[in-house]
């Protein structure tokens, strides 16, 4: 057998290519035998030199962050601060907003003083008489100012609105101030600037109601315009400003001759935007998009409309009845929207009951008995993702009843006794991580009820996971302007937001302005237990503090 069969037979799997070349001479030389490189392995030295070379990179991205590219310096939020103003008065009137971009909501506030050495600015420098308003952003982190900017030497401000994104088409959001009806104001959130200012040509005794609504951009300037509504006596009309240059847009239009108490803006099943405008105890809603049609009188047309509410339209008088006198009992005092499975329905909220209505058939869904009702409800969750409705009614006696109620069905699901206080304020809530909200209310609640004290101004915390348990977390003395609470932080840093002091009716004094952490005041609360049993208040207070905020 030959060389090449040896090999062959020798080495069956052998992955190796073999030339033959053949010699016809006789001189008995040795076939010559060329071997091509091996594939695998020419794959093999390729992996390797690339992982090297990717751990190169790797390393390479390691040490660039970890040395040489600094990482972002996070803000130290101060958990308490507080700001005083001499000689001031405050306005009810707070906003919270990221002013500066630093991931820590700041405060927004107005408020009235002659004392241009506290703010760095005087009213003379914007043209204005003193003492004058002015509107101000403080810093959410440490309190430092971030801008602040006289707005008004009248004292009739009619509407101040923040958070309108593009204002004046600067790429943020904005604040708008009516002084009287007669004069607009737009404010940059970001730096304090003046976009623009106009005069209208509205009454001089008209009247200019919040909210406003932002709607399409009808004089197509490439910025969203405003939709405002002024009633002159029993009058109500409705007008559009630009929201570039506050030009006024079309004619003002006259929807009804009724002053109405308020109003309040829905959204439909569809998406479609409604107005309802509430007068004692009557609702009627008009579309948004009919509302511009008219205000403009030609060039736009009706275009976003809900079915199941056209269809139950008064064609003559051209708004849909949501709630009729008949139907009522009571005067409507505040409006809510309150989520749905499906859609949002409409809290109606009166002087003896308040009743939830469908938010597409306008049928009742339950009622309860709000006789008395002091302030205005606030949602939460007091079950895992279920909205649950606050409510604060005066039982008499200088006495308040607090209750929470299930937005499905209207059954009470908490409720507590307690004296009324002095600070009147509207009740709060933020949401927690367990899908639950903490709930926040004034008063005071006394360990022995009979006994008659001077009113005190307490602030209570409430969590559902704590049935019988309320958190005192702090007392004022002070009046109370303005309450607001806030995550400054996303997941964390929640806190709260007030402004003591004289207020607009009252003569200048000292105005506080003060952030404080929630975690601050729980760890030296004070824990009220009633229920049966004896507990370790400590552990419910460590409770409270080791609780997390969310944002949704």
């Amino acid at each position: 057998m030959d060389n090449k069969d040896m090999d062959t037979e020798g080495h069956p799997l052998k992955n190796t290519d073999v030339i033959v070349q053949e010699n016809n001479d006789t001189s008995g030389e040795k076939e010559v035998h060329v071997t091509k490189p091996n594939g695998i392995s020419r794959m093999s030295r390729i992996r390797t030199a690339a992982f090297f070379a990717a751990l190169f990179l790797c390393l390479t991205a390691v040490f660039a962050f970890s040395f040489i590219i600094p990482c972002p310096v996070r803000p130290f939020s101060q958990r308490t601060w507080s700001v005083h103003y001499d000689n001031a008065v405050g306005y009810s009137f707070l906003a919270t907003e990221d002013v500066n971009e630093d991931g820590v909501l700041d405060v927004i506030f107005l408020f009235k003083t002659d004392n241009s050495s506290s703010v760095n600015i005087s009213c003379a420098d914007k043209g204005f008489k003193s003492p004058c308003f002015f509107l101000s952003a403080l810093s959410g982190t440490n309190s430092s100012t971030l801008w602040v900017s006289p707005v008004s030497d009248d004292e009739d401000i009619q509407v101040v609105q923040c958070g309108i994104h593009n204002l004046g088409g600067a790429g943020q959001s904005g604040c708008l101030i009516f002084v009287k009806p007669q004069f607009i104001l737009a404010v940059d959130s970001k730096m304090g600037n003046v976009l623009w200012n106009q005069t209208t040509t509205i009454a001089s005794n008209s009247v200019v109601t919040k909210p406003l609504v932002k709607i399409q951009d009808v004089d197509q300037d490439g910025v969203e315009d405003l939709m405002a509504f002024v009633t002159t006596e029993n009058e109500l009309q409705s007008v559009i400003f630009s929201g570039k240059s506050g030009d006024r847009v079309g004619q003002m239009w006259t929807i009804n001759n009724e002053k109405p108490s308020g109003h309040y803006i829905h959204v439909t099943k569809s998406k479609a935007e409604y107005v309802l405008f509430y007068t004692g105890s009557t609702i009627t809603g008009y579309s948004v998009s009919n509302l511009c049609a008219n205000t403009l009188g030609s060039g736009l047309s009706a275009t976003k409309l809900d079915h199941d509410w056209e269809a139950q339209k008064n064609t003559s008088a051209g708004f849909v009845s949501i709630l009729s006198t008949a139907m009522s009992s009571g005067k409507i005092l505040y409006l809510l929207n309150v989520p749905g499975t499906y859609y949002n329905n409409i809290l109606v909220v009166k002087s003896e009951i308040s009743e939830l209505i469908d938010g597409q058939k306008f049928r009742p869904l339950w009622s309860v008995n709000t006789t008395n009702i002091l302030s205005k409800p606030a949602l939460g969750y007091f079950k895992r993702d279920v909205f649950s409705i606050i409510m604060e009614i005066e039982i008499g006696n200088n006495r308040k009843k607090v209750i929470i109620v299930d937005s499905n069905t209207g059954t009470l699901q908490w409720q507590i006794e307690m004296n009324l206080g002095i600070a009147r304020q509207n009740p709060a809530v933020l949401n927690t991580g367990d899908h639950r909200s903490t709930f926040l209310f004034w008063g005071e609640y006394p360990k022995d009820v009979n006994i008659t004290m001077e009113p005190e101004e307490n602030l209570y915390m409430f969590h559902p996971s704590q049935p019988n348990a309320l958190l005192q977390l702090n007392n004022h003395t002070e009046n109370i302007v303005v309450f607001g609470v806030a995550l400054f932080e996303r997941s964390r840093h929640a806190c709260y937001v007030l402004i003591t002091g004289p207020n607009t009716t009252e003569n200048p004094g000292t105005l506080t302005v003060s952030k404080r952490k929630f975690k601050e005041d729980i760890s030296s609360g004070k824990v009220i237990w009633f229920g049966p049993e004896n507990v370790n208040t400590e552990e419910i207070r460590d409770h409270f503090f080791r609780m997390r905020y969310s944002s949704h």
